[in-house]
């Protein structure tokens, strides 16, 4: 027995541990803008007055997005425990689960140290602890594990229950994001391939509550024309297929697959970063940050090509499996190969539809599998370099994530979360007798 199995459930509770610590540690110190204001709004109305909005965030072109989830997510931990820090804990431990519903896939088909690798690219990357703020897409990793993980519970025999929470998973993502696309193509790539059996009471059964759940919606859109497209005059231009018209908008879209299986990160992450906070002198200040960014950039180009060579090996893996529908399965791995395959072609056909230009966040519903082309390029080097790469990782990571959290476009040092949502709320909320 190696030292990573038998010490596995102690470096993974460690490693957990930070992440919490640093998933707060965000939250703490999250920049309230109009993204967040209008999910505290609709959660506080609800929570304090009853009234629970039928629809969440304004989306770029298409309108508001569908349903009354947001309004939940927000204002039910608020009924139960008055504070601001209410919706953000429910937000953390959604991350949680998300983690541990992938891992339980991943321990099935990979030994302990491919479960560390993935443990600490995915639960303590900044791509997904950037996410710890109160916005509609930070909410899409639970509904991304969820949907793989009953997908993988199916590859053998069929389920009511995995079936139902299956269809679950894209119909409440759907309330959150409009990326929801995204995981229904990849359902219906793995139906048409022939890798999940398929319990229809269950797909119909979850349908209807699906279904049941958009009926507020449903009347409200029909008496709203302001929830049906974006106000603003330039999206009239827009249509779907714009996508795949202007071609670009796919490539940029595979773009982000290979960054978020890199640390290339987003600008709002690293680009925004200035160090006023060091209190030193504004010469220093430009000098450290020219010198983080020169950091930070190198690593990334490093890591985008290292990517590069792992989608490069996923693809030459899967590339004469992908269409043939009568073709065994012959592995574990293999149905994880195709899994990816289908994520990719949703993002591809989504980006096509697409009537804008996908930013990060429009795919980051696809964080979760772009990652996992990397543990089938690392396993032939594990045994090698595993202790160094989950050093160097785990450091790396540490670093990135609090310079995010004390200084970037969506978070700083100097912001209060708890404070600023009181603020907003004693401002904006009036309570109804």
């Amino acid at each position: 027995m190696t030292y990573t199995e038998k010490n596995f459930k102690y470096i993974q509770l460690f490693l957990l541990f930070i992440g919490f610590a640093l998933s707060f540690f965000y939250a703490q110190h999250q920049i309230l803008t109009g993204d967040q204001t209008q999910m505290l709004y609709k959660g506080y109305m609800g929570a304090y007055n009853n009234s629970w909005s039928s629809f969440g965030n304004a989306a770029s072109v298409v309108g508001n997005v569908p349903g009354s989830m947001i309004s939940l997510a927000v204002g039910v931990p608020i009924m139960i425990y008055d504070s601001p820090w209410s919706p953000m804990v429910l937000l953390i431990f959604l991350h949680l689960f998300s983690y541990l519903l992938l891992d339980s896939v991943i321990k099935d088909i990979f030994k302990s140290d491919l479960r560390l690798v993935f443990l600490v690219i995915y639960w303590l990357n900044p791509w997904f602890l950037f996410e710890n703020i109160l916005y509609n897409p930070s909410y899409l990793f639970f509904f991304s594990a969820l949907h793989l993980w009953t997908a993988y519970k199916q590859r053998e025999r069929s389920s009511f229950i995995y079936s139902a929470l299956h269809i679950m998973s894209i119909g409440l993502a759907l309330q959150f994001h409009y990326s929801w696309l995204i995981l229904a193509i990849l359902s219906l790539y793995l139906f048409f391939r022939k890798t999940v059996k398929i319990n229809w009471f269950g797909v119909v059964f979850g349908g209807a509550l699906v279904v049941a759940s958009l009926v507020p919606y449903a009347i409200e859109f029909m008496n709203n024309a302001a929830i049906r497209h974006n106000q603003d005059p330039s999206t009239n231009e827009r249509y779907i297929g714009w996508g795949g018209v202007h071609v670009y908008p796919v490539l940029k879209s595979f773009i982000y697959w290979l960054r978020y299986g890199s640390f290339f990160f987003p600008n709002k992450l690293i680009a925004s970063a200035h160090f006023d906070w060091l209190g030193a002198s504004q010469s220093l200040q430009l000098i450290v940050a020219y010198l983080y960014k020169a950091i930070v950039f190198s690593v990334g180009a490093v890591t985008i090509y290292i990517s590069y060579k792992a989608n490069r090996l996923f693809y030459e893996s899967v590339k004469s499996k992908v269409f043939t529908r009568s073709r065994t399965i012959e592995s574990n791995e293999e149905w994880l190969l195709l899994y990816i395959f289908g994520a990719l072609l949703g993002v591809f056909i989504s980006s096509i539809l697409s009537p804008i230009i996908f930013s990060y966040w429009h795919l980051i519903i696809v964080f979760p599998f772009a990652i996992m082309p990397f543990l089938f390029y690392f396993k032939s080097y594990s045994e090698q370099y595993l202790k160094k790469f989950l050093l160097f990782v785990v450091v790396y990571s540490i670093f990135i994530n609090v310079m995010g959290a004390i200084d970037s476009r969506k978070y700083s040092i100097e912001k209060d979360y708890a404070q600023d949502v009181k603020e907003y709320v004693s401002k904006t909320i009036e309570i109804r007798e």
